[in-house]
């Protein structure tokens, strides 16, 4: 089994207190919808690249995207710079996806500014209200052909025919489920309803999955993820996307509350072993690396 570089499309970076930055999801009194109060994330005061780097060293980690954590801070632009400075000096991370409000009519200035950083990539928002189908989220969202940018999107089985509507709609924009849609429960009828709901983004060639954050959902379930618990979702996401619309990513250092970094990409790695040199490319690193640019 060849170890392909690995691009790692899923990682969150904070350092706390901040002058002008904040991590609501780590306040002390803040307790996470899916994940309770996850203690060890909001012990951890700082995890920037130089704890990455350190957590990755023997993974052939080759590149790093950070999805946007700063949730409410005052100007979302802030943690771009940050990430830039961050990235001039250690080299990591290679692409940003950031934080803008995508339904306030203002949104093209914050887009504007965030791209003047050259490592940015695209955007996240966890948006109000029914957003998959709201005009003024459409009229943000429409921004980013203009500015060449990914969309991340967390988005549960539930929703997931809103948002291949969406994307039909938006054909030139490149949209990525994070998560593989975030399946929260394990059970047979929660995993067949969560098939039905990738189903409905077949044949469109500007979405794709990325396969990461599996841990949570055993967690959810009160279990332990095992090489085994994982392998039908991930399956399930090759068989309806494909290999040339998929890619692994890792969700770190949330997923660290669960496993080591090398325990997952070793996990990873077994799950393709079967696969052509080029199909583990591809979801190692070189889709990645066409859809974030780097």
């Amino acid at each position: 089994m060849t170890d392909h570089d690995f691009v790692d499309t899923h990682v969150h970076f904070w350092e706390r207190p901040h002058d002008t930055l904040t991590w609501a999801w780590l306040a002390e009194d803040f307790t996470h919808p899916q994940l309770g109060r996850t203690r060890y994330l909001k012990d951890m005061s700082r995890y920037t690249a130089d704890e990455y780097l350190t957590d990755v060293k023997d993974s052939s980690v080759s590149k790093a995207v950070h999805i946007q954590a700063a949730i409410g801070s005052e100007d979302p632009v802030e943690e771009t710079r940050w990430l830039q400075e961050m990235a001039d000096t250690t080299g990591c991370p290679q692409a940003i996806v950031g934080d803008a409000r995508l339904q306030d009519p203002d949104v093209e200035s914050v887009i504007a500014r965030h791209c003047e950083y050259s490592n940015f990539r695209g955007m996240r928002d966890f948006a109000e209200g029914d957003y998959l189908v709201d005009e003024n989220f459409h009229r943000g969202y429409a921004l980013l052909e203009k500015y060449d940018l990914v969309y991340d999107l967390d988005v549960f089985w539930e929703n997931m025919h809103k948002a291949a509507a969406m994307a039909k709609k938006f054909p030139n924009i490149v949209l990525v489920v994070d998560h593989s849609g975030f399946p929260q429960e394990r059970t047979l009828e929660y995993f067949w309803n969560w098939r039905a709901g990738l189903a409905e983004f077949v044949g469109l060639d500007n979405v794709y999955i990325k396969i990461s954050g599996l841990g949570m959902g055993d967690q959810m379930a009160g279990r332990e993820w095992t090489l085994e618990t994982i392998r039908p979702w991930v399956e399930s996401c090759f068989e309806v996307f494909g290999i040339e619309r998929s890619f692994f990513g890792s969700n770190w250092p949330v997923d660290r509350m669960y496993s080591s970094y090398a325990q997952l990409i070793e996990a990873y790695r077994e799950l393709v072993s079967d696969f052509s040199s080029d199909e583990q490319e591809a979801l190692f690193s070189s889709n990645a690396e066409r859809v974030y640019r780097i």
